[in-house]
């Protein structure tokens, strides 16, 4: 029985984990093991959590967003011209999309079965830690913002998210550390690029519930999941940007691997 406790504990999770470096569909997967939720169900409500974290980055962002916007309108229809400094991050966020949604189409069956296992986030939380690891180690933080060539490598590293465990905040800001941004350059195009490929997945899952006879789950416990999700989603998405400008990914890394020496024991005993 999904109750309004359950809403808000996974709406916590979601907005805690969607942004900082540990992954939030691989604790999500972990925290619905914890509170005997089924784990191969619920994308719905996923989806509601994703779209309530996402909105906290439009709001966040909102005078980036609204410049992107203002940028598209002026190349689309050419009536006044964009400053390059704006077309090219504009460009790099569409380039760096279209790795993760192309693949994301084509794994959907798989995310939706075989990725949503407890051993396989253990696994790749280990693996997402050994390359924020080699991430900051290689890390030479000479530019300021990406060019249209490193838009569609840190779009490529965004891929590995599509595994629970991976962290697609944390691996699109090593992408970014490895292609030679600066820290907070990287994190700040990192939440840039999660707008399309989040709102979309986002809305796609949630239009294909509704398409096919409505949402198991009671509308007060998707309205509970979404508000904070949204909530927790904005305060942290502040504190990370503070964060990361005077601290490496080191706290992130160790705090996955001890959660997957975590898990791992539970597995065993279990």
């Amino acid at each position: 029985m999904f109750t309004p406790l359950d809403s808000l504990i996974l709406g916590t999770v979601q907005g805690l984990t969607e942004f900082l470096p540990i992954s939030s569909s691989g604790h999500l997967i972990l925290a619905r093991e914890l509170l005997g939720l089924n784990t191969e169900s619920g994308l719905i409500f996923d989806a509601v959590l994703q779209l309530g974290t996402i909105l906290a980055v439009y709001v966040f962002f909102r005078k980036d967003v609204i410049q992107l916007f203002r940028t598209f309108f002026r190349v689309i229809l050419r009536k006044k011209e964009a400053t390059a400094q704006d077309r090219t991050l504009l460009f790099a966020i569409i380039l760096g999309t279209i790795p993760a949604l192309i693949l994301g189409l084509l794994l959907q069956k798989t995310m939706e079965t075989v990725f949503r296992s407890a051993l396989l986030v253990a696994c790749t939380l280990v693996a997402g830690s050994v390359l924020f690891w080699f991430a900051e180690k290689k890390a030479t933080q000479k530019n300021d913002a990406p060019s249209l060539k490193q838009g569609w490598w840190i779009g490529v590293f965004q891929v590995l998210a599509l595994v629970p465990g991976i962290s697609r905040s944390g691996s699109t800001i090593s992408g970014g550390l490895l292609l030679g941004l600066k820290r907070d350059a990287a994190t700040r195009f990192s939440f840039l690029l999660s707008l399309p490929i989040i709102t979309g997945s986002g809305l796609l899952a949630l239009l294909k519930t509704l398409k096919e006879g409505g949402t198991e789950f009671a509308p007060l416990n998707l309205t509970i999941g979404f508000i904070t999700s949204f909530i927790i989603g904005y305060l942290c998405i502040a504190w990370l940007i503070g964060y990361l400008k005077k601290h490496t990914l080191s706290v992130f890394i160790w705090y996955r691997l001890i959660l997957a020496a975590v898990v791992f024991a539970a597995l065993i005993i279990k």
